[in-house]
């Protein structure tokens, strides 16, 4: 065997063992969700009978995922919005305005990647209760906006510093202002990194259940995250049925990256390598 069909080999194994682990344990999920309690009972590893029904409709029903799914369909549509925005305007400014300070702040920026959410919980807990933000929508759409427009700021930044600066003059000599500039020239160039982060962002706001059950107490405003989990102890007895509703939160999750995987690849890479 060649040395070239070996390095193959070397790499080819590894890959498919971690493809292998990445989708069994959603496989072995579709699986229980398919079972009768009784059939999870009797074996747990054995394949269901039969496509069953009837776990999803409890789960969606029953227990209360239809509300939970609109709650995290409305919050995490309005926070990636804003952190499109925000985060679009910011980069622009950062990248391609000079200003004094502009620089500290793009650092500033960059070093609040490296605060774990953690560290703040408590103070965005107390200045939250203040101002009559928890269990509102506003106040989980404003926390998620906090917590990931660094991260949105940094890649529209880096992005937007690959643009040459005569492109930016030529629109101003036209006559554009500062936001015809950006609305006209920096919007429509920066759609690949948009694209890129706008999934990434629903990603980390669709998956988030440490924010949402902080700033979300209520069972009435509880995200899809935070009410899988309550499926835990509602349904430990009926593990088929919390198996389901943790399969119809993942679902989402799943399609938008397997329509958008190139669109995410591609946005990051161009934006790290013209920064």
């Amino acid at each position: 065997m060649s040395r070239a069909r070996i390095a193959r080999w070397l790499i080819v194994i590894p890959m498919a063992a971690l493809a292998l682990a990445t989708v069994y344990p959603l496989v072995f999920t579709a699986n229980v969700a398919s079972k009768t309690r009784h059939e999870y009972v009797l074996d747990r590893f054995s394949a269901a009978e039969s496509l069953r029904w009837d776990n999803f409709e409890a789960a969606w029903s029953s227990a209360g995922m239809a509300r939970y799914f609109l709650n995290s369909v409305v919050v995490v549509a309005a926070a990636v919005a804003l952190l499109l925005l925000v985060g679009s305007m910011a980069g622009f400014a950062l990248s391609q305005l000079r200003f004094r300070g502009s620089r500290a702040l793009f650092l500033g920026c960059l070093a609040a990647l490296f605060i774990p959410f953690q560290v703040i919980m408590v103070p965005l807990a107390r200045t939250m209760g203040q101002t009559g933000l928890i269990d509102t929508y506003p106040g989980l759409v404003l926390a998620y906006t906090a917590q990931f427009l660094p991260f949105t700021v940094f890649l529209m930044t880096s992005y937007y510093t690959g643009i040459p600066a005569e492109i930016i003059d030529a629109a101003r000599i036209d006559g554009n202002s500062v936001y015809g500039v950006y609305r006209r020239i920096m919007l429509p160039l920066g759609r690949p990194a948009l694209l890129s982060v706008g999934i990434l962002n629903a990603l980390f706001c669709w998956n988030d259940v440490l924010i949402a059950l902080l700033v979300m107490p209520s069972a009435e405003h509880r995200t899809l995250m935070v009410g899988v989990t309550s499926l835990r102890g509602q349904y430990s007895a009926d593990i088929p049925t919390f198996a389901a509703g943790v399969l119809i939160a993942a679902l989402p999750v799943l399609l938008l990256y397997l329509f958008f995987q190139r669109q995410i690849t591609a946005g990051v890479t161009v934006g790290s390598t013209k920064g």
